[in-house]
């Protein structure tokens, strides 16, 4: 059991957008660039974040996306639950049908840890992780390795 890349780069986007401290909207090429993710599948997953209200998005220069509501209120889940993903300790994606078609004995144990890692999910908040100050860190590298790469290429491009 795991969880997918959709719901961990969801996750991580949304962090990024949670981290940011100016009021200005985020661009999907900025979180590309600072987390490594395709632009193409960033903009397929705020499509689903936006239609679940946890992201809105501002059109035109200038524009981009900010979270639709205080980090505090986005708890993890949410944000796995609006990518349609699901973490799902059964091996028959919660069907009931693992054993020849058939329930297996084990399929309720799985089932209630799927339910445990979903509520466990539901407790942290967008803004709990933000305050870790190992996540701090790691957002301030990010951003400074993401500053000097303009940096050169601006040089370069001179």
């Amino acid at each position: 059991m795991r969880l997918t890349t959709k719901g961990r780069y969801a996750v991580t986007a949304m962090l990024d957008l949670a981290m940011q401290t100016s009021t200005r909207p985020m661009s999907l090429a900025d979180i590309s660039s600072r987390q490594s993710i395709s632009l193409s599948y960033l903009e397929q997953l705020f499509a689903k974040l936006r239609r679940n209200d946890l992201v809105t998005s501002v059109r035109g220069p200038g524009g981009g996306y900010r979270l639709s509501r205080d980090g505090a209120n986005i708890s993890v889940a949410e944000i796995v639950d609006a990518v349609s993903e699901s973490v799902d300790a059964t091996e028959c994606k919660g069907l009931g049908d693992c054993q020849d078609g058939e329930m297996c004995l084990t399929h309720p144990l799985w089932c209630d840890l799927s339910a445990q890692i979903h509520s466990f999910l539901s407790g942290i908040s967008l803004a709990s992780l933000v305050a870790r100050n190992e996540v701090q860190q790691v957002f301030s590298r990010q951003e400074k390795t993401e500053r000097l790469s303009k940096l050169s290429t601006i040089v370069v491009s001179s």
